[in-house]
């Protein structure tokens, strides 16, 4: 991780810190103002919290729900992180350090059981909802069960694999039991994808009704730091500080304001050129840009790497809108792509990619050249893929030639009558769409015609299931975009190609295989893994994992991302971090005076 020169404020009594890291339904296509009187939470006259006005952030990706169980999406994670917690987060050293929980179980302890089919989180005795009702242990056994329910469409279904059952020991005790030894058993309550819902409030809109609770999704209680005062679907988030924090003294801000749309340029200027903003985020901007916009003297640019990949993600289904409602469905495997089913077409088209160029040309510093699906932590970096280090334009023209596609006329190779356009979309912003423009002219030197297509992020990104437009709905051939996991355990996030996870109409769209893959050897391996102990073993699984996504062109990998992000100078606190939610600590964020 990088941090380029932050500098940190010291408190009267010594360094300040922590004690001891998309529209449903019912909202789609309208804007709903939640505004929660009972939540607006008046700053007490404690000197610290609050001393620090109003911190500003802009999310060019605009937050369209505040309840990360219903939406994969980063950004809407990130704004639920203010103020839903989970028992433990990684820190920026991927290390998980206890948030509700009192501390992390181990076998050491006695916290995780030596079968591995159990594990016991204590939880902290300080903690209240932000409306002053206790925190119990009843509340995380609920989030479980909401999350568990298989009619729910849960977006963290895969990270409660192999739970048999969740439940309340006592007021601040919970028992996860496994339904087979688990030697990682941190997958369910670490980090922000998994955080604690309110029973009280969410109790009613569990299973098929989760995504009707509007004003619960919009507006969550919480134990976080802030609350929700303000949230405008797609446009602007407004948090005020949570008097019954349990500490004292944080957070230093007052209220936050998290403005979201625009792109990723005007991000940047905002923080660094003009100092309108404090914080920006995900600054996929050309690192000229950048770089000269630092020079103004308002702010820093600060990088961190973890697992995040940008990626082609191949349609296995078939996108025909001729279809109706069956368009981009699995179908038990009777709908299959007419071409990119062919993996000999995946993989000439990851042959044609110079990757090196894509880097150059649009992340500098902050990219590296990637064959993995999964490029960290370094033991689980497969080797078997180096081979898309080097563009191949003859290697991967003489495979469609074997294979029977051949050029037409205009150049367009075909096959039985079927032939090589392909629809290729991702969200607005310039990077991307220079990634486009440049992979669209190598493809077009081995016979693939491409049309390009960019969607706001907000609606590419968000959550209605009732948008043809969503990264989920896939009404593509090809689609690009960044993706990471939480911590250093791949296991939760491998298992978001099993053929469980395909979206589709009965699960509302929530799914993690976006490629609609489906593999029984593939979740053979994950269910291997999910029970396999000892670092290099489970390394050797999620290598191979991550190579058959590649074998069979399920995902293309292109650039080892590092997370970008702008500070204003006179911003403290912030521990940039790219193994959880990048607000992860931002109850430390602060002024420097």
């Amino acid at each position: 991780m990088e941090h380029l020169g932050i500098r940190d404020r010291k408190r009267k009594a010594g360094e300040r810190g922590g004690r001891a890291r998309t529209d449903r339904p019912m909202v789609a296509r309208r804007t709903l103002i939640v505004t929660l009187a009972a939540v607006a939470l008046a700053c007490p006259a404690d000197a610290e919290r609050g001393a620090d006005g109003e911190l500003r952030m802009l999310y060019w990706q605009a937050p369209s729900i505040l309840n990360p169980y219903l939406s994969g999406g980063t950004k809407d994670i990130h704004a639920a992180s203010l103020v839903l917690e989970p028992l433990a987060r990684y820190d920026e050293d991927a290390n998980m350090v206890p948030t509700l929980a009192a501390e992390i179980p181990t076998l050491d302890n006695g916290g995780f059981a030596p079968d591995l089919r159990s594990i016991t989180w204590k939880l902290r005795d300080d903690v209240v909802w932000s409306d002053g009702a206790p925190f119990t242990a009843g509340d995380v056994a609920f989030t479980a069960a909401y999350c568990m329910d298989p009619s729910g469409g849960c977006a963290a279904a895969s990270r409660f694999q192999d739970v048999a059952s969740v439940e309340a020991v006592d007021d601040h005790t919970v028992r996860i039991t496994f339904t087979v030894p688990v030697p990682f058993p941190y997958a369910p309550f670490v980090g922000s994808i998994t955080p604690v819902i309110r029973k009280r409030q969410f109790e009613h809109c569990t299973g098929a009704k989760a995504p009707e609770c509007t004003a619960e999704n919009f507006a969550p209680i919480g134990t976080g730091p802030f609350a929700v005062a303000d949230f405008r679907p797609n446009d602007v988030v407004r948090y005020v500080a949570n008097d019954r924090y349990r500490d004292p003294d944080l957070p230093a801000f007052a209220s936050v304001l998290l403005k979201g749309g625009g792109d990723a340029v005007s991000a940047a200027r905002a923080v660094l050129v003009t100092g309108e903003f404090d914080y920006g985020w995900n600054l996929q901007v050309e690192p000229e840009i950048l770089a000269d916009m630092v020079q103004a003297g308002k702010g820093e640019v600060v990088t961190a790497y973890g697992t995040l990949v940008e990626r082609l993600v191949v349609q296995k289904t078939n996108p025909d809108p001729a279809l109706g409602d069956k368009r981009s469905t699995y179908q038990d495997g009777a709908n299959p792509h007419p071409f990119l089913s062919d993996q000999v077409v995946p993989r000439a088209l990851s042959m044609a990619i110079d990757r090196a160029i894509l880097v150059d040309a649009g992340y500098g510093r902050a990219g590296r050249v990637t064959c993995n699906v999964l490029p960290a932590p370094p033991v689980y970096a497969s080797t078997a893929n180096e081979w898309c280090r080097t563009q191949d334009i003859e290697g991967a023209n003489r495979l469609l030639d074997e294979a029977g596609w051949v050029r037409g006329r205009d150049g367009v190779r075909a096959k039985d009558g079927v032939r090589l356009s392909i629809l290729y979309q991702t969200s607005t912003n310039s990077v991307r769409q220079g990634t486009q423009a440049l992979i669209k002219q190598m493809w077009r030197e081995i016979g693939v015609q491409t049309e390009l297509r960019n969607i706001s992020g907000s609606v590419f990104f968000g959550s209605d299931p009732a948008s043809p437009d969503t990264y989920q709905k896939f009404h593509a051939d090809i689609q690009m975009y960044t993706n990471n996991f939480d911590g250093t355990d791949p296991q939760a996030y491998l298992a978001g190609w099993i053929c469980a996870e395909i979206p589709g109409l009965e699960n509302q769209w929530i799914g993690s295989n976006i490629s609609r893959y489906c593999n029984p050897e593939y979740d053979a391996l994950a269910q291997e893994f999910a029970k396999t102990a000892g670092s290099e073993r489970r390394a050797a699984i999620a290598k191979r994992m991550n190579d058959l996504l590649i074998d069979d062109g399920v995902v293309i990998p292109l650039v080892h991302r590092g997370e970008i992000a702008a500070r204003s100078l006179d911003l403290g606190g912030v521990r940039h971090n790219a193994w959880d939610a990048t607000l992860w600590n931002i109850h430390e964020w602060h002024r420097v005076k």
